[in-house]
């Protein structure tokens, strides 16, 4: 674990640290007091001088969210859109793209309900097929199964960096080669690794990336983002346009947005917005190397001091992992273990079936404990923790 990190300025900086012990940063983790400042702040000042006078007074200053984001990424202001939450980022790429009857959607066994959900349906409508590609030895996507899967007939690969119900993260930069390779669209769903794990665009070689502000950028709920390159913006039509993604040129006319702007819509929560700014730029601060190294070290750490309990199992895969940690103990529901550790001041979250059918399928997993961890969380913590559950397991 890197020895410079300065947990107890981040624990300072973050007031929540002093209540509870929060391992639900998967969830939403807690925020810095910066952020909570700069949404306060921005909403007292909405109170003072009207809501449209203080979102112009604040041009620059919401402007700068794209900048942030996109020096976040390795990307271009012009490929950056705001969102209300990474699902409306990820749906208004998906539904953008055409599909046809022997269509192929190519995706991963770790993926999440809502776009799985999203795949069926176009299925159902288009006569498009869904292809699940399998798993390596390590639990992730094997992409020499991928490769072999490629033909004139994929219209896209879409895939869950890390997924909702354990610590995988998908081999991205390795999917992107082959992607680039077919010339076909690369969807990255990074709503659990944004600000986790350093992320470069150009390096994964993604033509979208979605995520949230709530995760672990520990911004403001009801914010998101999207990346699309614009080798993949400039093809697609948004299936939704307003006042702001596109002009009114004339009564019978209308022109499109040319940046990924053509994928908002005009109102939005000025407030939540600065509010995911100062999340990117706090999280910059830091530096994503630095996060990255902390909070997979500590997860390894919650990993191997779970394993040591007797009854407890630790269900991640992957050859690479990352912050989200999930496990289950003989013969206790999750939710109760769950509740039993909210009622001790520690947060979890249980990950359900429904979540991710594919994986829980395949791998007949139970409802997991998710224990997610952040760089401002401390081995004393982890001791909690795993003291109350092999108190639970006895």
């Amino acid at each position: 674990m890197a020895s410079t990190f300065d947990v107890d300025r981040a624990r300072h900086e973050t007031p929540g640290c002093a209540g509870v012990a929060h391992f639900n940063n998967a969830g939403s983790a807690l925020p810095p007091a910066r952020v909570t400042d700069t949404v306060i702040d921005y909403l007292r000042t909405e109170s003072l001088l009207g809501g449209y006078e203080a979102a112009e007074q604040a041009k620059d200053r919401i402007d700068g969210v794209y900048a942030s984001i996109a020096r976040l990424l390795n990307a271009a202001p012009d490929d950056i859109a705001l969102s209300d939450n990474a699902t409306r980022s990820w749906q208004a790429i998906f539904y953008a793209l055409p599909f046809g009857p022997d269509d192929r959607i190519l995706t991963a066994s770790a993926e999440y309900a809502s776009n799985a959900i999203a795949y069926l349906q176009i299925a159902r409508r288009t006569g498009a097929t869904v292809e699940v590609v399998g798993n390596d030895e390590t639990g992730q996507l094997d992409v020499d199964d991928l490769r072999r899967r490629i033909d004139s007939d994929v219209k896209l690969i879409a895939v869950t960096h890390v997924p909702t119900q354990g610590g995988l993260v998908n081999p991205a930069e390795e999917i992107g080669a082959v992607a680039r390779e077919a010339d076909i669209p690369f969807l990255l769903d990074a709503c659990q690794s944004a600000g986790q794990l350093d992320l470069d665009v150009e390096r994964i070689g993604c033509d979208a990336l979605t995520s949230t502000g709530r995760k672990y950028l520990r911004g403001p709920r009801g914010t998101g983002f999207l990346y699309v390159h614009p080798r993949l913006r400039d093809r697609l039509e948004p299936a939704m346009l307003d006042l702001h993604s596109a002009t009114w040129t004339s009564p019978t006319e209308y022109v499109v947005d040319p940046t990924a702007k053509r994928f908002e819509v005009w109102e939005r929560d000025f407030a939540a917005v600065l509010g995911l700014g100062a999340a990117v730029d706090y999280a910059m601060e830091w530096g994503l190397p630095a996060i990255e190294e902390r909070v997979a070290a500590l997860a390894a750490t919650l990993r191997s001091r779970l394993a040591d309990v007797d009854r407890v199992t630790v269900h991640d895969a992957g050859a690479r992992k990352c912050g989200l940690v999930t496990f289950s103990v003989d013969g206790l529901p999750a939710e109760e273990i769950k509740n039993r550790l909210n009622a001790a001041k520690i947060n979890t979250s249980v990950t359900h079936a429904s979540s991710a059918q594919y994986d829980f399928t395949a791998r007949r997993l139970p409802d997991l404990v998710r224990a997610s961890v952040h760089y401002y969380n401390t081995d004393k913590e982890i001791d909690r923790l795993t003291g109350e559950v092999a108190a639970l397991a006895r």
